[in-house]
């Protein structure tokens, strides 16, 4: 590869703005916004022009597979391949939506794609598993019959946090040399879309962590604090959202 790439999902608003921005500032090479609709996305890229930053677009919608590929078509065309790809995009349905629980778990999940699990033998295969078993019980109204909760966005940030915990246990296993981190990390509770904007964190404070495990960390398989302080993901939190 002759430059430095850098990927943002879901970067045309909220946090994966503010990490776009940031790594415009201090990532050295190219910075991709990517986001699902185009016209918010183009949007976003000409603000951050307007403002003196220097970046490129591509659309992406990580539940289409054929959008998946067109991307990634275009990076290996031009670049070989990614240095950096910070997994921001995500859906949350609000706490008065209508969809049935069923719906919502079906939803969420198609964007983590996988749930959790704390065996640390744990295996994509059956990370998937347990996903699908999950938005089964979901979609039947037993979720809190068989343990899930109320919260399908909660089930499934625990289940992608512990697919990064896979991947790196894989990649590690496959050929240390390479060097390649995998982590996940909590940004607090942010003043988003998401949040209905009831957060306690601006999007700048909420970008300070993933920006930090993508310029200066050397951290490989750990959950991230908003502190930037690597903890126990599934162990007590040191301090509320």
């Amino acid at each position: 590869m002759t430059r430095k790439i850098a990927v943002v999902t879901g970067g045309n608003k909220g946090i994966g703005f503010a990490i776009v921005r940031g790594l415009c500032e201090k990532f050295d090479g190219d910075v991709y916004l990517t986001s699902r609709d185009v016209g918010r996305g183009e949007s976003a890229v000409e603000l951050l022009k307007c403002a003196g930053h220097s970046l490129l677009y591509h659309q992406l919608d990580i539940t289409d597979q054929k959008s998946v590929d067109s991307f990634k078509n275009h990076l290996i065309s031009k670049y070989g391949g990614i240095d950096l790809l910070v997994n921001n995009a995500a859906i949350a349905f609000k706490n008065d939506s209508t969809e049935p629980f069923g719906l919502q778990a079906r939803e969420t999940i198609n964007d983590a794609k996988v749930e959790q699990f704390k065996n640390k033998n744990l295996s994509i295969e059956k990370l998937s598993e347990l996903m699908r078993k999950f938005v089964k019980d979901s979609e039947e109204g037993n979720n809190v019959k068989e343990g899930w909760g109320e919260s399908a966005y909660s089930v499934s940030k625990v289940g992608v946090s512990a697919l990064s915990f896979v991947q790196q246990r894989l990649l590690n296993a496959e050929n240390p040399n390479r060097n390649i981190s995998v982590n996940a990390v909590h940004p607090g509770y942010v003043k988003t879309d998401m949040t209905s904007h009831k957060g306690v964190f601006t999007i700048e404070e909420g970008a300070r962590a993933p920006l930090f495990l993508s310029l200066k960390s050397t951290y490989k398989g750990q959950f991230v604090w908003k502190d930037k302080k690597a903890i126990e993901w599934d162990g007590q939190l040191p301090e509320p959202y």
